[in-house]
């Protein structure tokens, strides 16, 4: 039985025991039930410092690695995303980049399945915006992604909230670009808890009215619309959009509190996937996602009932720094040699944070070797100050 000594918020230590809970399955078919991308975080060069006026560096190895381990659990990839720090420290020349390895990746891959984030990140913050500019952004990255073969996921852009002021800037822009996609997008609306600058998108700072936009350019466009997600941790907004989409248009979940009972459904219809927790807990979802597909409720929320309690505190406020928690357990899981984000968003969350992270995980059985996540645990510890 393992054990490791974790500090509380009064200062004092105390033993820890770890679970026996165990992760299943090591490998697993892609859902038939649900379509589930994992939004995936990205590796960066421990030895390189980011900046606004330097690049991200990232270590490709580690990165693409982990990709073909989500891979192996039947879940598609969501790249380079806001998961992968755009607009955090990675942008468009590096995410570029990222996009065309994982596609070359994904080909190598019986039914590996990939999207990837198109953006405006290519726009100088420091000149003025404008909806032009914001058009001929979008398509260019657009035309990147199809280029290479990718389906794009079109996401929301700092540089449209900036410059658009009403509800007719969004309309025009998006009906734009998706008369120039070659093939269907996911649309992507990302609430201002994952990111400030999104405050008011659609047009409007009112949810229902921003609805109605995004609805309308969907309605106007659904050949062209494979589905779209929406990260606004509302669940009953959600349901209500859900019920409002075309004939043919999914609803991705982006709920990061509540998709187990978004992806389980109801009388009124279902969600896929598209979930940043995914990228933490690929063995719980894939195995879950199986007991859907066979219509065991009973096991489905079995697997996927202790990895909850872990996302809610993972991506509690400020939300935007989820990433160093998925990070976190990507290295005491062994999947890369490092705790280290670009940025340095590594020190984004407290160490409390993280010693709670540790047992949340440890709880959801997320463990493939737990001996290695201990000793990784403690060095955490005694760089902290608290072995």
């Amino acid at each position: 039985m393992k054990t490791i000594h974790l500090p509380d918020a009064d200062g004092k230590s105390s033993e820890y025991i770890l679970s026996e809970t165990s992760i299943v399955p090591m490998r697993a078919s892609p859902a038939c039930s649900r379509v589930a991308y994992a939004a995936a975080h990205v590796v960066c060069d421990p030895l390189v410092t980011t900046s606004h006026t330097s690049p991200a560096r990232l270590d490709w190895e580690e990165t693409l690695a982990y990709r073909r381990y989500l891979w192996s659990y039947g879940l598609g990839v969501a790249e380079a995303m806001d998961t992968a720090q755009r607009g955090m420290g990675l942008g468009w020349t590096v995410a570029s980049e990222l996009i065309q390895r994982s596609l070359i990746e994904a080909r190598a891959i019986p039914g590996a399945r990939i999207a990837c984030g198109a953006g405006t990140d290519q726009l100088d913050r420091n000149t003025g915006m404008t909806l032009t500019r914001v058009e001929a952004a979008y398509e260019e990255q657009c035309g990147f992604i199809e280029k290479y073969g990718g389906q794009v996921i079109l996401m929301a852009s700092r540089a449209l909230a900036a410059c658009a002021h009403v509800p007719d800037d969004y309309i025009r822009v998006y009906d734009h670009v998706l008369r120039q996609v070659q093939h269907p997008i996911i649309l992507h609306w990302l609430g201002d808890m994952f990111d400030p600058a999104l405050r008011g998108y659609w047009g409007s700072q009112n949810l229902d009215v921003a609805m109605q936009t995004c609805l309308e350019i969907i309605r106007q466009h659904a050949t062209k619309i494979d589905g779209i997600k929406i990260s606004l941790l509302d669940r009953e907004r959600e349901r209500r959009m859900r019920a409002l989409l075309p004939p043919g248009v999914r609803m991705y979940t982006g709920d990061d509190f509540h998709y187990p009972e978004m992806l389980q459904g109801d009388e009124d219809g279902y969600s896929h996937a598209l979930l940043g927790i995914f990228d933490a807990i690929a063995p719980n979802a894939a195995a879950a996602l199986n007991a859907l597909d066979t219509g065991d409720l009973t096991a489905y929320q079995a697997i996927f009932a202790p990895t909850v309690p872990l996302s809610r505190h993972m991506f509690q406020a400020p939300t935007v720094y989820y990433k160093t928690g998925l990070v976190f357990i990507a290295y005491l899981n062994g999947h890369q040699s490092h705790f280290r984000l670009v940025g340095g968003l590594e020190n984004a969350r407290s160490l409390l944070h993280l010693v709670e992270l540790f047992k949340l995980a440890d709880r959801a059985g997320l463990w493939r070797d737990p001996e290695l996540a201990v000793t990784r645990m403690r060095q955490i510890l005694t760089l902290a100050g608290c072995a």
